[in-house]
């Protein structure tokens, strides 16, 4: 049976909805997609730190070199500026750093083997000087419980002592290190900045920028770093060693240069590095010498963290002191004494590198400032990236999916629409 041509078609059924589930909340969403980041950072972090762990001679390799080429460059820079080509001004550095430590190392090798017969009659002297003030002092410790820790610390140390292979290992490891370190130093001044350049190439050209100025805040970070700590080292030695040269205590020079090395760890090694110096003037001197050298270590280090840090490292890292102690604790606890030296470096390395692309990504997208309640909402301004669209020029054929749909019905709701379109045909003489 036909159907009836005004019959209208059957109605579609609507879609089927899926049955509706239980929204997350917005809080607990976004606190896991955090505790995912971090952990996924967590687990980065780590394999590094493994990777770094067990390529350790090379890493102290690379590190070294960095630290040694952000000490010297002056040297290397001061040579090129003399019209030297880059092998020479990068050899010259290397000497310099070469002979700065071998001086040292030479005169503190002839004092300690020239006074060795008369310190180690001190040393037995004094350490029996100090056993008789333990037993006999106001503390309540016995002759039997002194032997017993002595004995138990003899043991310790023979079983942390390293076996020959082991040591030999060890040794041959430390000198590959060494010699990489200084092969690296050498490369570092001659084509530090074709390395750089080489290395920015690698990312894409529209984070080339970005990654040069963070790269350029980094190395003077670095800079400053070692620079101001290598002066305010070379203070720290200088005071304690004149104290203890004036106090007559034994090996003054080997303890200066002790304190030297120590001031790269900030705040821990300075302290370690006097008790150290406490502890010889006490077993040489007594106790009168062991109390001045106190007074002496206490005055230079105040001098050091009221005066020369604030105006030799405060701008170079801006740390807060408890994030230094953080930094140089949790590099001891990951590195040992490579980590607690590098810790601080890239701690304020990091800090800087992050003010500086934050800087950059303002820049690029600055923010405007919101009207006062006072002023009018500015009116939106057109971008010449998305200008506004021009209409469609007549004769143009229009894309079937842009064009309205038009009910059948539309156009008994506009008769007159199709009259005056009827009225200009009649009008027009062509169409007559």
């Amino acid at each position: 049976m036909p159907s009836h041509p005004d019959t209208p078609p059957p109605a579609t059924p609507p879609p089927a909805t899926p049955r509706s589930s239980p929204t997350v909340p917005a809080g607990l969403r976004n606190a896991a997609v955090t505790v995912a980041c971090l952990l996924v950072l967590a687990a980065a972090l780590y394999l590094l730190v493994y990777l770094l762990g067990r390529l350790a001679p090379l890493t102290l390799a690379v590190v070294a070199a960095l630290l040694m080429a952000a000490l010297v460059s002056p040297v290397s820079a001061k040579l090129r500026r003399l019209h030297a080509p880059g092998w020479l001004a990068a050899l010259g550095g290397v000497l310099t750093l070469l002979g700065a430590v071998a001086l040292p190392l030479t005169l503190i090798t002839e004092q300690v083997v020239g006074q060795w017969s008369g310190l180690s009659e001190q040393v037995t002297r004094g350490l029996h000087r100090f056993r008789e003030l333990l037993v006999n002092g106001p503390l309540p410790i016995s002759e039997r419980q002194l032997d017993a820790a002595i004995e138990g610390l003899i043991r310790t140390v023979r079983e942390a002592a390293p076996s020959p292979i082991r040591g030999a290992g060890a040794a041959v490891e430390v000198l590959t290190a060494v010699l990489l370190s200084l092969l690296l130093l050498f490369f570092l001044l001659k084509d530090g900045r074709e390395m750089t350049r080489w290395a920015l190439n690698l990312a894409p050209r529209r984070h080339r920028q970005r990654l040069e100025a963070a790269a350029v805040e980094g190395w003077r970070t670095l800079v400053a770093y070692i620079r101001g700590t290598f002066v305010i080292a070379a203070v720290d030695a200088t005071g304690i060693g004149l104290a203890l040269l004036l106090l007559g205590v034994p090996l003054a020079l080997p303890l200066a240069l002790l304190t030297f090395i120590a001031a790269f760890v900030p705040i821990v090694g300075a302290t370690v590095a006097g008790a150290i110096a406490v502890l010889v003037a006490l077993v040489g001197k007594g106790v009168t010498a062991a109390l001045l050298t106190l007074v002496a270590v206490i005055g230079v280090q105040q001098a050091e963290g009221h005066l020369l840090q604030p105006l030799i490292m405060g701008r170079a890292l801006r740390l807060h002191p408890a994030v230094i102690l953080v930094a140089v604790t949790a590099g001891t606890l990951l590195g040992g004494i490579p980590g607690a030296l590098v810790a601080v470096p890239i701690t304020a390395i990091t800090y800087r590198v992050t003010l500086t692309l934050r800087a950059l990504r303002t820049t690029d997208h600055p923010t405007e400032p919101p009207p006062k309640a006072s002023e009018p909402a500015p009116a939106p301004k057109a971008t010449k990236s998305e200008p506004a669209p021009a209409p469609a020029p007549t004769g143009l054929a229009q894309d079937p999916a842009e064009q309205p749909r038009q009910d059948p019905g539309d156009k008994a709701l506009q008769p007159g629409k199709s009259h005056r379109t009827t009225d200009a045909h009649h009008d027009d003489p062509e169409h007559r």
